[in-house]
């Protein structure tokens, strides 16, 4: 038995040996054929291939920098009465249907939470551990809650608690549930089409927004 299993192995590197070096080409089998004229005949528009000299690869890079962006729809968070006042006084010389406001309401929203702690240094150490447990983190979007880490948001405290227990079952002992914002209601400033006109003009509006940023529509 010992020796017709030894005799199927031989055989069968044989027949591999035979087949991977295309001695079977004869008879249909063998692997694809990775050389000359295999190569070139699986080429496709060939033609459409040029080699640019380094002055006109510049003028092409140069070109291709220059070239319109496609605009973007931006928006803000929920603005209060209070920071629309400026913000309406940076937006007047904006051109008319480029900016609108929109009442919006942002739910409240809860995160498993960590800190504050004591500077940065205990930060990164906390950081370190967490990926060590394969914990992912995120920063924090309150600044009062600086200098600490998010492991996550969510629009409960029902939700954030489960997440707490499921992340002390992996080791995070010292993670807590905290209301990361109230609900808020307020008016959305909507840029629908930022181009390369208006992006410039973006900086205006940094100050009437103070701590708030604008985002992608999407």
């Amino acid at each position: 038995m010992l020796r017709l299993i030894v005799l199927v192995l031989l055989l069968a590197n044989g027949g591999y040996f035979a087949w991977s070096q295309g001695y079977l080409l004869p008879w249909g089998l063998g692997p694809a054929q990775q050389s000359e004229p295999q190569r070139l005949q699986q080429q496709v528009r060939p033609e459409s291939v040029r080699i640019l000299p380094p002055d006109e690869l510049r003028r092409a890079e140069t070109v291709a920098a220059q070239a319109p962006r496609p605009p973007e729809c931006l928006q803000s968070p929920a603005l209060d009465e209070a920071q629309l006042v400026p913000l309406r006084t940076a937006l007047e010389s904006w051109p008319a249907g480029s900016w609108s406001f929109e009442p919006v309401v942002e739910p409240a929203r809860w995160i498993v939470y960590m800190g504050r702690y004591a500077g940065v240094e205990q930060v990164a150490r906390k950081r370190a551990e967490l990926r060590q447990l394969g914990i992912s983190f995120e920063s924090l979007s309150n600044p009062e809650l600086e200098p600490g880490l998010s492991l996550g948001s969510y629009p409960s405290e029902a939700a954030a608690s489960r997440q707490l227990q499921s992340l002390a079952e992996r080791g995070v002992q010292t993670a807590r549930v905290v209301q990361e914002r109230p609900e808020q209601r307020g008016q959305r400033l909507l840029l629908p089409a930022v181009d390369d006109n208006l992006r410039p003009r973006l900086a205006e509006l940094a100050a009437p927004l103070n701590t708030k940023t604008l985002r992608s529509c999407r």
